[in-house]
């Protein structure tokens, strides 16, 4: 009777120890987020930022981001979330001076990440030169990164966000080469991801200089589950029974990010999506 108790005992603490084992490697994962989130545009009318900051703000809330990458965020926008999303921190310089200038910027939550260092960079041949562009790009463009301490798994990552330019061919191929270098010199061993608009598909020039060599990855084609949602993410505002134009927004990740889940949100309300790109998310941990 004494060695069944024992056995029984035994076997229970052993599903206890798994179980918690389990919970714990739940608990330090992480959810990523990019998401474009449209500059603010008196043209957008009924889509306009002042009718939709509030679901912006819902779905990053619902679908409990711990970090975001921001595209197309403005001054007056960043203002709206930090108010609107007081457990979040940020990071962020405007590519150009002024009300207009739009961040790439590095939503976290303040409670479980510290920011050990941040710079911005800009896509040009001078990448430390404030508001420099180069090659045939429309516009200046940036990418912002953050050094985090994740407070739970107590390991430190580098998180980078960018957005390339939408009408330089030529500029979206060099960008993804400065990127590439900025990368490697910053980051020596540790855990990267990066996320963004590349204004580029999978089969284009840029997308293969992005992930050359195989220092980053596709969190897409990494996720040990099925991705979830519609591969593209070119949008527009209002909900079609067509299909999505393209896939331009991204995350990527190097060899120390290990994806467990990816997907692209369709949140909607009446017909209208909160942003004319979906944002993309992904689960990850930093386990290696």
């Amino acid at each position: 009777m004494k060695s069944m108790l024992g056995s029984l005992s035994l076997r229970y603490l052993i599903t206890i120890a798994i179980a918690l084992s389990s919970y714990l490697a739940q608990a330090q994962n992480m959810r990523v987020m990019s998401y474009n989130i449209r500059y603010k545009n008196t043209i957008d009318s009924i889509n306009g930022w002042e009718f939709r900051k509030e679901n912006v703000v819902g779905l990053i809330r619902y679908h409990q981001a711990d970090i975001v990458g921001l595209q197309e965020a403005q001054a007056d926008q960043m203002a709206d979330l930090e108010k609107l999303l007081p457990e979040f921190g940020w990071y962020g310089v405007p590519r150009v001076e002024g009300k207009a200038g739009e961040y790439t910027a590095i939503l976290y939550r303040k409670d479980r990440f510290k920011v050990l260092d941040s710079d911005t960079f800009w896509f040009s041949e001078t990448p430390h030169v404030k508001g420099s562009k180069s090659w045939d790009a429309f516009y200046p463009r940036t990418a912002s990164w953050c050094k985090l301490s994740d407070r739970k798994s107590r390991r430190e990552f580098y998180f980078f966000n960018t957005h390339l330019d939408h009408r330089g061919d030529i500029a979206r191929q060099k960008s993804a080469e400065v990127l590439h270098a900025q990368i490697t010199a910053l980051t020596g061993q540790r855990a990267v991801i990066l996320t963004g608009d590349f204004n580029a598909s999978p089969t284009s020039i840029t997308y293969q200089k992005v992930v050359e060599g195989g220092k980053l990855m596709d969190a897409y084609m990494q996720t040990k589950t099925p991705h979830y949602g519609p591969v593209n993410t070119s949008s527009g505002f209002w909900v079609s029974k067509g299909p999505i134009r393209s896939r331009i927004d991204f995350i990527f990740v190097n060899a120390k990010v290990r994806v467990l889940q990816h997907a692209t949100l369709t949140d909607q309300q009446e017909g209208r999506y909160y942003s004319d790109h979906l944002p993309v998310m992904a689960v990850v941990d930093l386990t290696r």
